[in-house]
């Protein structure tokens, strides 16, 4: 046997990224609450993403409903996201802009709870986890035509 690589310790490999399932398969325990995600927002998002997810020189987070078919459509969270997993892994893996990754696994259900709020997709008093977070159905999750079917090999 060739002698390709070298063994990964226990702690390397929990530092490496870890796949998370649109079903919330794979999502770190934790939670959350909306509250706690309006303030880690409020010092952390707002100088890039604008008051409530919105106005800011980033994209838009929340609000906007054009439709998706017109010349200007608004692609925020609520409109345009298929999965809300994806946005927890986004804000995870590469946020904030000035120190990707450095936020804990509450913080990103937290602020992932807030945003889910400001689009009107999960309650303000119910704290975010795992189990929440993959039973969200966003709006537009059938709007995406996917290649890959739940099982097996792409389509010819």
């Amino acid at each position: 046997m060739p002698a390709l690589g070298e063994r990964l310790d226990p702690e390397a490999i929990a530092l490496l990224p870890q796949t998370l399932f649109a079903d919330g398969r794979g999502l770190p325990s934790g939670r959350g609450t909306v509250r706690q995600g309006a303030l880690l927002y409020a010092r952390l998002c707002v100088q890039c993403h604008g008051p409530d997810g919105r106005g800011g020189s980033a994209p838009e987070l929340a609000g906007g409903r054009s439709p998706l078919a017109g010349d200007y459509p608004d692609q925020n969270i609520g409109n345009w996201w298929p999965h809300a997993t994806t946005l927890f892994d986004f804000i995870r893996r590469a946020m904030p802009m000035f120190a990707p990754g450095s936020l804990s696994d509450a913080e990103c259900y937290a602020l992932t709870a807030w945003l889910l709020e400001r689009n009107g997709l999960w309650p303000e008093d119910v704290p975010l986890d795992a189990a929440g977070l993959g039973a969200v159905r966003m709006p537009n999750r059938d709007g995406f035509d996917s290649q890959w079917p739940d099982r097996g090999p792409p389509h010819p």
